[in-house]
């Protein structure tokens, strides 16, 4: 007979994200943990995704043109910020289906410690897919003096109570 994951790893499996059901426009979630960016995090990210303006790994670059610091690349902001969303709006499954008003606002620099909220703003039944209703947030992020860095508009399909394993 073979053994369970559960068996396996000591530990039980515990179901995270929320069904369609649990959520209300107008309800926001703050989202724990929050996540300190590294210099090695950005380098990294900015080398092996192409994002080759110098400010985001050349100090001396990003000092010239008035920044304190290398420049940690926007799109590693944002999907630190949206990662951070995931357990308590989409952890269950569901498509994603897109971002919308993607902003930056202030730029962030290494060490800097990101933190985030979001509020429901739409909630509709799915017209293709019985099982499974739209769910919009607007997701904020804000660094470790509360200065919101970047926000932006999500979507993912979102299942059904009735449906959820």
């Amino acid at each position: 007979m073979t053994p369970t994951r559960e068996e396996i790893l000591g530990a039980s499996v515990r179901q995270r994200g929320r069904t369609f059901e649990d959520f209300e426009i107008g309800k926001t979630y703050n989202h724990h943990w929050g996540r300190t960016i590294g210099s090695a995090d950005n380098i990294l990210f900015s080398t092996s995704t192409l994002q080759i303006n110098p400010i985001y790994f050349n100090r001396r670059h990003a000092e010239m043109l008035g920044h304190r610091d290398i420049v940690v690349a926007p799109m590693l902001v944002f999907s630190i910020v949206f990662g951070l969303s995931v357990e308590d709006l989409s952890e269950r499954g569901g498509a994603f289906l897109g971002v919308e008003e993607l902003t930056f606002h202030k730029p962030v620099y290494p060490e800097d410690t990101l933190t985030a909220r979001s509020t429901v703003v739409s909630l509709r039944e799915s017209r293709s897919d019985e099982r499974h209703g739209i769910a919009t947030w607007h997701t904020e992020g804000f660094n470790q003096d509360g200065e919101r860095v970047v926000d932006f508009k999500r979507s993912n399909l979102v299942i059904k109570q009735e449906f959820a394993a």
